[in-house]
């Protein structure tokens, strides 16, 4: 454009200086001038025929306030000059809305204040990672125009987090169904961008705040629970111990049994002369003098 403007400048001036001259003739070196604004008009035309898209956009085309239907996509393109391009980026792109000074894309506090189940407001940051659909592009800028992030990423997120609040307990939003409630999100949130032209890629849930009270009163269900487990895991194993020693002493009973009813008087008899003559083996054991029912005998150990 600048080339164009500068050769209609030329252009100009020496046609003012033709009308004043009345004796202005086309010497060798207005003519060169001439030509050289024309070349250069030329060129800043052609060069406002050539677009070029970046890495990671696309174009969207607009003539007169009416968008076309089809894209551009990265690289070089040879355009009428009177169309107007729309570069958007369509790399995965993120919104975040924290309560932590200038972490969002809105400075100060930011974060999502939701209403739970049962009454209590919990506060929760997230990060929205999304991307445009490059098919979608026309009509998204159409619709809605280059600022998309404001009109649509932000307000159907915090309406989705709000919708699905209702729907929890604080207690379990702090806890165990943190993941199904981020799940529900994610559903609800990807089917309105699909009508507008996005894709949801992921919602991240950074954090859940709770009011103190609430949360010292989690934070002590929790331990409880704990503690209520760890004990069943006590009881579990005493028992386990009972019955191990329930089962050890009907095995010695059972043992005595046999041992009671089966023995002969020659068999006990037998084990118990067996039993001395290894006891006067022994080197401590010198003299034994041990007697049985009816014969008294002495077993010398030397």
């Amino acid at each position: 454009m600048v080339l164009v403007v500068i050769g209609v400048v030329m252009l100009i001036a020496l046609s003012i200086m033709a009308s004043r001259n009345s004796g202005f003739l086309m010497t060798g070196m207005t003519g060169r001038l001439r030509i050289a604004a024309l070349i250069l008009i030329g060129i800043g035309l052609f060069s406002q025929c050539i677009v070029q898209i970046e890495a990671g956009y696309i174009g969207v085309k607009s003539l007169f306030g009416k968008v076309q239907p089809d894209v551009l996509y990265p690289g070089l393109h040879v355009l009428n000059p009177l169309l107007r391009i729309y570069e958007i980026e369509s790399r995965v792109q993120n919104y975040t809305m924290s309560g932590v000074h200038d972490e969002g894309q809105k400075s100060g506090d930011d974060a999502i204040r939701a209403l739970t189940k049962d009454g209590l407001e919990v506060i929760i940051d997230l990060t929205v990672l999304y991307r445009v659909n490059p098919e979608s592009a026309p009509k998204l800028i159409n619709e809605l125009g280059i600022d998309y992030q404001d009109k649509i990423v932000r307000p159907i997120t915090r309406t989705r987090i709000r919708d699905n609040g209702v729907y929890y307990e604080a207690v379990d939003l702090y806890s165990h169904k943190r993941e199904e409630f981020q799940n529900n999100i994610n559903k609800s949130i990807d089917t309105d961008f699909k009508n507008r032209g996005l894709v949801l890629e992921q919602i991240l849930i950074r954090n859940i705040s709770l009011p103190l009270n609430v949360k010292s009163a989690i934070e002590e269900k929790i331990k409880a629970e704990q503690e209520s487990q760890k004990m069943q895991f006590i009881l579990q194993k005493e028992k386990q111990e009972a019955d191990r020693k329930r089962i050890e002493a009907q095995g010695i009973a059972d043992y005595q049994k046999i041992i009671n009813t089966g023995l002969t008087d020659k068999q006990l008899e037998y084990e118990r002369i067996k039993a001395l003559k290894e006891l006067s083996l022994s080197q401590n054991a010198k003299v034994v003098i041990t007697q049985s029912k009816n014969t008294p005998f002495i077993v010398n150990g030397n």
